[in-house]
């Protein structure tokens, strides 16, 4: 019994000596960086300020003073004991964690080097980063659903797009934002069915079937929008919903802000990520949906009803890329513009893989690419000499290194994308 225990923590925590090597220089790659481009360019005595506080907190909390030089310097020189520690002995499953610290370093430094001699208000930077993750993570889950019971949906740009502008109808005909919230999730619904459809039943490519979904979505929304929306204002004015901050926690210094002073899509988001890690995870109904990605004909085997399962993920993942879609119009502008979603659902597939098909991983993921999206704007505030497309690229590189296997590789379902045949 002991040694099968052991055998099993050996098994958890083995690293590969290549592996191993491989993160140790990119940790000491990363150290390098810091001091070669931030740090040899920084001016001594220089001072980066960070702001720490954003609406009523603004007066009261003092913001964060640091020298340049010195804070760069500290960074690289962490980096690169990182690197020696895994190069002398490694960190085993700890690896990813340290990737993530010393990727944490490198951003903190880009944004001292960024902010030398400024002013960066970083909780307002977060505060933005989260809300442009919203629509990205919920995408993700859509994803999660369908590929977690082995169909594969590209549709999920579709149906936000979809989603975005029926939203945009209802509530300004009914002058009701929660009746256009159901009615976007409604529309991700019925254009889920016809994938499910398509898919399931008549066992039509995934890929194609989704691909139809898009292309229809963008031209029949871009048709009702230049053909009403457009000409009739009253249509296009739904109005969004209003941040509100939760009591006591909404003051906490720092966290409060960023955290408990937002719209209900952000709560939603936070309630999505813990229901659909539970019941994935933790329930009959998730094991039964999993079983059904990875293996439909044992699970068929065992009494599943593999069509009815993933007809259900399906159409489930359909109402979270609508309700990902009214984001957009109720969430944040007030109002539909064509190929508003700007590819987010294609961004949420990326989140998804990133994540490893997991809640979490792709919440994670979506705030790379929400803190990118955020930080190429601030960044041109700050007149860096920097073009903006650069900094777009930094979540798709990031997502292609991962990709790559840097930080261990993505294990989809087995059965993702494979149609079943009852026999």
């Amino acid at each position: 019994m002991a040694t099968a225990t052991a055998n099993t923590i050996t098994q958890t925590t083995y690293v590969s000596p290549t592996r191993q090597r491989v993160m140790g220089m990119v940790f000491l790659g990363f150290a390098v960086a810091i001091w070669v481009l931030f740090g040899r360019e920084t001016e001594p005595g220089v001072i980066t300020t960070f702001g720490m506080a954003v609406g009523a907190q603004a007066g009261s909390i003092e913001p964060l003073r640091l020298p340049s030089l010195a804070t760069l310097n500290i960074l690289a020189l962490a980096s690169a004991f990182v690197g020696a520690g895994q190069l002398a002995r490694g960190f085993g499953r700890y690896t990813n964690w340290m990737l993530a610290l010393v990727t944490g370093f490198f951003i903190f430094s880009f944004l001292t080097w960024a902010a030398a001699d400024k002013s960066l208000n970083l909780v307002g930077l977060l505060n933005t980063s989260l809300s442009r993750a919203v629509p990205i993570t919920l995408g993700a889950m859509s994803g999660i659903l369908c590929e977690r019971a082995g169909v594969v949906n590209i549709a999920i740009e579709g149906m936000m797009l979809f989603g975005a502008m029926s939203g945009t109808l209802v509530a300004s005909v009914t002058d009701n934002l929660w009746l256009g919230v159901l009615a976007a999730v409604i529309t991700g619904a019925l254009l889920a069915v016809v994938h499910a459809v398509f898919s399931i039943k008549y066992m039509v490519d995934q890929i194609v079937s989704g691909t139809v979904i898009n292309i229809f979505s963008v031209g029949m929304t871009s048709y009702i929008s230049s053909k009403f929306l457009q000409h009739y204002q009253e249509l296009n004015r739904p109005g969004t919903f209003r941040a509100f901050p939760i009591p006591v926690l909404a003051d906490i210094p720092v966290v409060g802000p960023i955290l408990f002073n937002n719209n209900m899509f952000v709560y939603a988001m936070f309630a999505f990520l813990i229901l659909l890690h539970v019941a994935l995870f933790y329930t009959r109904w998730g094991l039964r949906l999993r079983s059904v990605g990875e293996h439909p004909r044992a699970a068929d085997t065992l009494g599943i009803n593999v069509f009815r399962t993933r007809y259900m993920a399906v159409i489930l993942g359909g109402m979270m890329a609508g309700f990902g879609g009214a984001f957009f119009s109720l969430g944040s502008v007030g109002r539909f513009d064509e190929v508003m979603t700007a590819g987010r659902g294609f961004i949420g597939l990326a989140a998804m893989i990133f994540g490893n098909w997991t809640p979490f991983g792709a919440f994670g993921a979506g705030l790379l690419f929400g803190f990118a999206d955020s930080l190429q704007a601030r960044l041109a505030i700050l007149g860096i000499p920097i073009p903006s497309q650069f900094l777009l690229m930094v979540p798709y590189v990031a997502t292609m290194i991962v990709l790559a296997g840097v930080v261990g590789r993505g294990e989809m379902p087995a059965a993702d994308g494979q149609p079943y045949v009852k026999e």
